[in-house]
């Protein structure tokens, strides 16, 4: 019979379809938990015990679903792969340390020496970095075109592509990728599909319903909320996965049990922190684009913004960073309004149920060239502010002090 902590238990589920809250709070949790507890234990565990030879023996033919070692799982870690995958609509979840562990597991159990990928060049810079300045040692080419240019991406295309990838919402432009576009390359070219979307959620956008291959999420931003966690997650098929999380057993890049404890407790207020995200990030914005003192506003609810026809298709919400430049300024005018703001704190990072507010230019590009951050869209005047669920009222407050000074 299985236990409470075997992914067979019965599911705390309802038979009816459920949303967003009910996934979050029940999804891949056991019905009855061991000590009869209405949360699951943390199993602090480096090693797994087996009662006789024999039971060695059935656990490796009949592939049980209990642990081993703690390199290769946790209870509680399945129980949280369950419940993200549900959340997403995938087959299967990969947890890993932190969102890099996540992709830099999935691009390492996908591809081989003499592969090529093809990247949307508005990313993450330390995605950027792997694939350019690491994957390529071990004879992986990477082509970056520019985002949202599906023309571009279909021409770097070769025979050797197996995987293309983006963010949607890109970070910091809150670019916004048509997902029936992008999977239609995919499909046309026998190429796989990867989307980052940890700045939209499970909540605001659904790539694999679109048909992409692969979601990845750093589980640090919105789906554990409360900045006090490493996590990544890759979600899709379960067969796709598999080469995954064998290698993530072989490379150790698991979590922790407390912070896998952390990571669940954070998702059962998912729903109700984004729909306050979504409230606080389009409420600032529109606040922002009527200032005079801002030339310009990234944010995708916005009528201005480039793709905000294919938001407004695509996305349920906005999510809550939101990226804009102060007119006529330098870096270190840019710089004195970060100073003078007194909620947000200053630091990377996002979906938080603190405000965060950065400067790209110090933050993240910092030993750049201006070349380089010119090439990566990155000016001296840019700053992303990372809505928390504090107050709207008073962050627009705040931020109109600070603008003023």
């Amino acid at each position: 019979m299985a236990t409470p902590s075997e992914p067979d238990a019965e599911q705390s589920l309802p038979r009816q379809p459920a949303g967003a809250s009910t996934l979050a709070v029940h999804a891949g949790e056991a019905r009855q938990k061991p000590g009869d507890a209405i949360t699951d234990p943390i199993f602090c565990a480096a090693t797994y015990t087996f009662r006789d030879t024999q039971s060695v023996i059935d656990f490796i033919e009949q592939k049980q679903p209990r642990e081993e070692y703690g390199r290769y799982g946790n209870p509680g870690e399945k129980v949280v792969e369950r419940k993200l995958a549900a959340m997403e609509g995938g087959e299967s979840a990969v947890l890993f340390a932190s969102g890099m562990a996540a992709l830099v597991g999935l691009l390492m159990a996908k591809l081989s020496a003499g592969d090529e990928i093809v990247f949307f060049d508005e990313c993450y810079h330390r995605s950027r970095e792997f694939c350019a300045k690491h994957l390529s040692r071990f004879g992986v080419v990477t082509r970056q075109v520019a985002a949202c240019d599906y023309d571009a991406m279909r021409r770097a295309i070769t025979p050797n592509t197996r995987l293309l990838v983006s963010e949607s919402p890109t970070n910091p432009h809150l670019s916004i990728v048509d997902l029936e576009a992008f999977v239609a390359i995919g499909r046309e070219t026998g190429a796989e599909t990867l989307i980052d979307a940890t700045m939209a959620t499970p909540y605001n956008l659904r790539p694999l319903e679109a048909g992409v291959d692969y979601v990845l999420h750093s589980a640090t931003k919105y789906l554990g909320g409360h900045n006090d966690l490493l996590a990544g997650v890759v979600i899709g098929r379960e067969e796709a996965l598999e080469p995954v999380r064998k290698l993530r057993g072989i490379m150790g890049s698991i979590n922790s049990p407390h912070n896998i404890y952390l990571l669940q407790r954070g998702l059962k207020t998912f729903e109700l922190r984004m729909q306050r995200h979504n409230e606080n990030g389009l409420a600032v914005a529109r606040f922002l684009a009527e200032h005079p003192r801002v030339e310009k506003v990234y944010y995708p609810a916005l009528e201005t913004h480039p793709y905000y026809d294919v938001a407004r298709r695509t996305m349920r919400g906005f999510g809550g960073v939101v990226t804009f430049q102060i007119r006529d300024a330098d870096w270190r005018e840019t710089a004195d309004i970060v100073d003078r703001v007194t909620i947000p704190r200053i630091g990377p990072s996002m979906g938080g149920v603190e405000s965060l507010i950065e400067q790209p230019l110090v933050m993240s590009y910092y030993e750049c060239t201006p070349e380089e951050r010119q090439q990566f869209g990155i000016p001296d005047n840019m700053i992303r502010l990372s809505c928390g669920i504090e107050n709207a009222e008073d962050l627009i407050a705040d931020l109109a002090q600070a603008m003023a000074g």
